[in-house]
Protein backbone atom coordinates (compact mmCIF):
# COMPACT_ATOMS: atom_id res chain seq x y z
CA UNK A 1 0.00 0.00 0.00
CA UNK A 2 1.34 3.53 -1.06
CA UNK A 3 1.27 6.16 1.40
CA UNK A 4 2.52 9.80 0.94
CA UNK A 5 4.27 12.35 3.34
CA UNK A 6 1.00 14.09 3.23
CA UNK A 7 -1.04 11.08 4.55
CA UNK A 8 1.67 10.28 7.36
CA UNK A 9 1.25 14.33 8.61
CA UNK A 10 -2.93 14.05 8.73
CA UNK A 11 -2.55 10.63 10.28
CA UNK A 12 -0.11 10.85 13.05
CA UNK A 13 -0.92 11.84 16.17
CA UNK A 14 0.39 14.44 17.93
CA UNK A 15 1.78 14.77 21.57
CA UNK A 16 -1.79 16.44 22.75
CA UNK A 17 -3.86 14.34 21.28
CA UNK A 18 -2.13 10.94 22.43
CA UNK A 19 -2.64 12.64 25.75
CA UNK A 20 -6.33 13.63 25.13
CA UNK A 21 -7.00 10.16 24.33
CA UNK A 22 -4.94 8.59 27.31
CA UNK A 23 -6.79 10.79 29.57
CA UNK A 24 -10.34 9.83 28.35
CA UNK A 25 -9.55 6.18 28.78
CA UNK A 26 -7.94 6.98 32.40
CA UNK A 27 -11.57 8.83 33.43
CA UNK A 28 -13.11 5.83 32.15
CA UNK A 29 -10.81 3.52 33.74
CA UNK A 30 -10.71 5.45 37.08
CA UNK A 31 -13.22 8.11 38.17
CA UNK A 32 -16.08 7.15 36.18
CA UNK A 33 -17.05 4.40 38.19
CA UNK A 34 -19.21 2.59 35.89
CA UNK A 35 -16.12 0.39 34.57
CA UNK A 36 -15.71 -0.97 38.00
CA UNK A 37 -18.22 -3.37 37.63
CA UNK A 38 -17.48 -6.51 36.11
CA UNK A 39 -19.40 -6.44 33.59
CA UNK A 40 -21.69 -3.32 33.15
CA UNK A 41 -23.41 -4.06 30.04
CA UNK A 42 -24.93 -7.23 31.13
CA UNK A 43 -27.81 -6.96 33.58
CA UNK A 44 -28.93 -3.50 35.24
CA UNK A 45 -27.26 -4.15 38.63
CA UNK A 46 -24.76 -1.73 38.82
CA UNK A 47 -26.77 1.03 37.57
CA UNK A 48 -29.99 -0.10 39.89
CA UNK A 49 -27.36 -0.02 42.65
CA UNK A 50 -26.10 3.39 41.53
CA UNK A 51 -29.53 5.02 41.15
CA UNK A 52 -30.38 3.69 44.24
CA UNK A 53 -27.54 5.40 46.67
CA UNK A 54 -28.31 8.78 44.21
CA UNK A 55 -31.68 8.58 45.59
CA UNK A 56 -30.96 7.64 48.99
CA UNK A 57 -28.81 10.62 49.58
CA UNK A 58 -31.13 12.73 47.80
CA UNK A 59 -33.90 11.65 49.95
CA UNK A 60 -31.54 12.04 53.19
CA UNK A 61 -31.09 15.61 52.52
CA UNK A 62 -35.02 16.47 51.76
CA UNK A 63 -35.26 14.93 55.34
CA UNK A 64 -32.60 17.60 56.66
CA UNK A 65 -34.28 20.42 55.22
CA UNK A 66 -37.35 18.92 56.32
CA UNK A 67 -36.43 19.45 60.02
CA UNK A 68 -34.78 22.88 59.43
CA UNK A 69 -38.85 24.05 58.55
CA UNK A 70 -38.27 23.38 54.56
CA UNK A 71 -36.55 25.53 52.16
CA UNK A 72 -37.21 28.48 53.39
CA UNK A 73 -36.54 27.79 57.00
CA UNK A 74 -32.99 26.53 56.45
CA UNK A 75 -32.40 29.56 54.05
CA UNK A 76 -32.85 31.54 57.58
CA UNK A 77 -30.17 29.55 59.18
CA UNK A 78 -27.67 29.52 56.65
CA UNK A 79 -28.03 25.51 56.16
CA UNK A 80 -28.08 25.25 52.13
CA UNK A 81 -25.17 27.68 52.02
CA UNK A 82 -23.03 26.06 54.85
CA UNK A 83 -23.75 22.86 53.23
CA UNK A 84 -22.15 23.95 50.23
CA UNK A 85 -19.25 25.40 51.73
CA UNK A 86 -18.34 22.41 53.60
CA UNK A 87 -18.98 20.08 50.36
CA UNK A 88 -16.65 21.88 48.26
CA UNK A 89 -14.01 22.72 51.50
CA UNK A 90 -14.37 18.76 51.81
CA UNK A 91 -13.93 18.43 48.00
CA UNK A 92 -10.81 20.25 47.48
CA UNK A 93 -9.02 18.86 50.32
CA UNK A 94 -9.62 15.10 49.08
CA UNK A 95 -8.18 16.62 45.62
CA UNK A 96 -5.33 18.26 47.63
CA UNK A 97 -4.40 15.03 49.45
CA UNK A 98 -4.54 13.17 46.44
CA UNK A 99 -7.38 10.80 48.40
CA UNK A 100 -9.62 11.54 45.05
CA UNK A 101 -7.58 11.40 42.20
CA UNK A 102 -8.72 13.16 39.18
CA UNK A 103 -6.54 13.03 35.93
CA UNK A 104 -5.09 15.90 34.74
CA UNK A 105 -5.37 17.62 38.07
CA UNK A 106 -3.50 16.19 40.91
CA UNK A 107 -2.64 12.57 38.98
CA UNK A 108 -1.01 12.21 35.47
CA UNK A 109 -0.26 15.71 35.13
CA UNK A 110 0.99 17.28 32.11
CA UNK A 111 5.27 16.59 32.70
CA UNK A 112 5.59 19.49 30.28
CA UNK A 113 3.00 21.89 32.59
CA UNK A 114 -0.52 23.53 31.55
CA UNK A 115 -0.54 26.38 29.40
CA UNK A 116 -1.68 29.32 31.08
CA UNK A 117 -3.78 31.82 29.08
CA UNK A 118 -1.62 34.96 29.56
CA UNK A 119 -4.80 37.15 28.07
CA UNK A 120 -8.41 36.70 29.23
CA UNK A 121 -10.99 37.18 26.06
CA UNK A 122 -14.43 38.63 27.49
CA UNK A 123 -17.09 39.29 25.46
CA UNK A 124 -18.89 42.24 24.78
CA UNK A 125 -21.86 43.52 23.40
CA UNK A 126 -20.73 46.71 20.66
CA UNK A 127 -23.09 49.72 21.75
CA UNK A 128 -25.08 48.80 18.10
CA UNK A 129 -26.11 45.40 19.78
CA UNK A 130 -26.92 47.04 23.51
CA UNK A 131 -29.31 49.69 21.39
CA UNK A 132 -30.88 47.05 19.50
CA UNK A 133 -31.79 44.70 22.65
CA UNK A 134 -32.89 47.53 24.06
CA UNK A 135 -34.83 48.71 21.32
CA UNK A 136 -36.53 44.64 21.18
CA UNK A 137 -37.28 45.20 24.71
CA UNK A 138 -39.42 48.99 24.47
CA UNK A 139 -41.39 47.68 21.23
CA UNK A 140 -41.99 44.31 23.08
CA UNK A 141 -43.65 46.61 26.13
CA UNK A 142 -45.03 48.34 23.41
CA UNK A 143 -46.86 45.71 22.09
CA UNK A 144 -48.49 43.98 25.19
CA UNK A 145 -48.69 47.17 27.33
CA UNK A 146 -52.76 46.57 27.35
CA UNK A 147 -52.94 43.12 28.51
CA UNK A 148 -49.22 42.88 31.24
CA UNK A 149 -50.59 45.03 34.10
CA UNK A 150 -53.77 42.29 34.28
CA UNK A 151 -51.12 39.50 33.81
CA UNK A 152 -48.73 41.10 36.46
CA UNK A 153 -51.37 41.47 38.74
CA UNK A 154 -52.81 38.00 37.93
CA UNK A 155 -49.22 36.76 38.95
CA UNK A 156 -49.01 38.51 42.03
CA UNK A 157 -52.36 37.34 43.27
CA UNK A 158 -51.19 33.26 42.38
CA UNK A 159 -48.41 34.19 45.01
CA UNK A 160 -50.13 35.72 47.41
CA UNK A 161 -53.14 33.16 47.21
CA UNK A 162 -50.48 30.34 47.36
CA UNK A 163 -51.26 28.96 43.97
CA UNK A 164 -49.52 27.18 41.31
CA UNK A 165 -47.71 30.21 40.66
CA UNK A 166 -45.19 28.23 37.41
CA UNK A 167 -48.58 28.14 35.77
CA UNK A 168 -49.24 31.78 35.58
CA UNK A 169 -45.79 32.26 35.01
CA UNK A 170 -46.16 30.09 31.50
CA UNK A 171 -48.74 32.67 30.59
CA UNK A 172 -47.15 35.77 31.67
CA UNK A 173 -43.80 35.59 29.67
CA UNK A 174 -45.74 35.78 26.41
CA UNK A 175 -46.46 39.49 27.58
CA UNK A 176 -43.91 40.39 30.15
CA UNK A 177 -40.38 40.79 30.16
CA UNK A 178 -38.17 39.28 32.63
CA UNK A 179 -37.72 43.14 34.54
CA UNK A 180 -41.80 43.42 34.67
CA UNK A 181 -42.30 39.71 36.06
CA UNK A 182 -38.71 40.07 38.88
CA UNK A 183 -40.09 43.26 39.50
CA UNK A 184 -43.90 42.42 40.04
CA UNK A 185 -42.57 39.25 42.68
CA UNK A 186 -40.18 41.43 44.73
CA UNK A 187 -43.66 43.60 45.49
CA UNK A 188 -45.39 40.76 47.01
CA UNK A 189 -42.67 38.65 48.08
CA UNK A 190 -39.67 40.63 48.88
CA UNK A 191 -36.26 40.47 47.31
CA UNK A 192 -33.40 37.89 48.89
CA UNK A 193 -30.81 39.25 50.21
CA UNK A 194 -27.88 37.62 51.43
CA UNK A 195 -26.97 37.50 55.23
CA UNK A 196 -23.30 38.13 55.67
Amino acid sequence: MHTNAFDEAITTPTEDSVRRAMAIQLIINREWGLAKNENPSQGAFIIEELTELVEEAVLTEFERITERGGVLGAMETGYQRGKIQDESMHYEMLKHTGELPIIGVNTFRNPHGDPVNDKLELARSTEEEKQSQLQRLADFHAKHAAESPAMLKKLQQAVIDNQNVFEVLMHAVRCCSLGQITNALFEVGGQYRRNM
